[in-house]
């Protein structure tokens, strides 16, 4: 499903992610669906291998107008016991880790035994222009608590902080590795930090201890992908109020992702942070979800004449394209951006 003629350039995400304006308006989007991507690249995937997959997410990206692809660099993942479900999760369900005896017990895994070359077999299938997007299987924050549970969490920070502690650097540093081994291919051109942060209202865990546990690790993988001169992006829900300087001025991130109507607009993130940090998406998903195709489009192409001449800005969603998101509703956004 062709939408356009222009060709990627991964520049055009540079430039937005230096807080620049870019050549032209530039869409960002974390991942979309599987029905999604093939109705974009017009074809169905009957292979089911990570390769074949990351071909048809290619086609899908280059297709509807984005400038880089985004991918996991391989299937490494920390086991748990939750449950998988379709729409929703429990910060509760599954963990494995809850005392000292448990956390040496935990067969921690090790990403170099992961398989990470379709970072290199997909390079033919690369167009000229466009780079891959590495993301996590989750982030720090995520990760401690999918492995302990929110509830227990939140006692062991009273009960046990040296625990704590060492959770969060055997899952930080084991992510640090994961990401280096991703970011020594010469197909990887962005680092996406993605980490789901907190509530509507406040951070899952107080700033100061998001400072103490979780910052510090984010900020190395954001000095990882510098130190290979490429951009570092954070993806993460919640209300940001509280942490957006440390986002800033500490960890330097390049640029932020996830905006929710309902905690802060992107046009309201956009007049407070622009010129400090570049802003990505922000087109609600619900308002996506309920509105027309018009409203949808008239949203986008405002927010694009906003950035207009002060950059720091390209489209998307306020977090991803799940399937209960109607196609149509998710292509008038991105029209708002193609229509040169």
């Amino acid at each position: 499903m062709k939408l356009h003629n222009r060709k990627p350039d991964i520049e055009n995400l540079y430039k937005v992610l230096r807080k620049e304006e870019p050549s032209r308006p530039t869409l960002f989007e974390l991942f979309m669906n599987r029905p999604l991507y093939e109705r974009l690249a017009g074809r169905k995937l009957t292979d089911e291998s990570p390769l074949e997959n990351l071909k048809l997410v290619i086609e899908a990206y280059t297709a509807a107008g984005y400038d880089y692809t985004s991918t996991h660099g391989s299937n490494f993942a920390f086991s748990s016991g939750r449950h998988k479900e379709k729409n929703t999760i429990s910060l509760n369900d599954g963990f494995v880790i809850t005392d000292e005896e448990s956390f040496q017990k935990y067969a921690w895994p090790n990403p170099s035994d992961y398989d990470f070359s379709r970072l290199e077999k997909i390079t033919p299938w690369i167009p000229d222009g466009m780079k891959l997007m590495c993301m996590g299987p989750g982030g720090v924050l995520e990760n401690v608590i999918t492995l302990t549970g929110y509830d227990n969490l939140c006692l062991m920070l009273y009960d046990n902080p040296a625990l704590v502690q060492a959770i969060f650097d055997r899952v930080g540093e084991t992510l640090l590795k994961y990401y280096s081994i991703a970011l020594q291919y010469d197909s990887v051109g962005l680092l996406m930090s993605n980490d789901d942060w907190g509530f509507k209202h406040q951070t899952f865990l107080s700033p100061a201890d998001m400072r103490k546990y979780v910052f510090p690790w984010h900020k190395k993988y954001v000095e990882l992908a510098h130190s290979k001169k490429i951009p570092a992006v954070l993806h993460s829900c919640g209300y940001p109020g509280d942490i957006m300087d440390d986002v800033i001025n500490d960890i330097k991130f390049d640029g932020k992702h996830s905006f929710e109507d309902t905690i802060v607009t992107v046009e309201e993130s956009y007049e407070l942070y622009q010129g400090r940090i570049a802003l990505l998406g922000g087109i609600d998903v619900d308002y996506i979800i309920k509105h027309t195709e018009e409203e949808i489009y008239a949203r986008s192409r405002a927010m694009l004449k906003r950035a207009q001449g002060r950059g720091g800005y390209a489209l998307g969603t306020g977090n991803s394209v799940p399937e209960f998101i109607p196609q149509d509703h998710y292509i008038a956004m991105l029209k708002a951006a193609l229509e040169e």
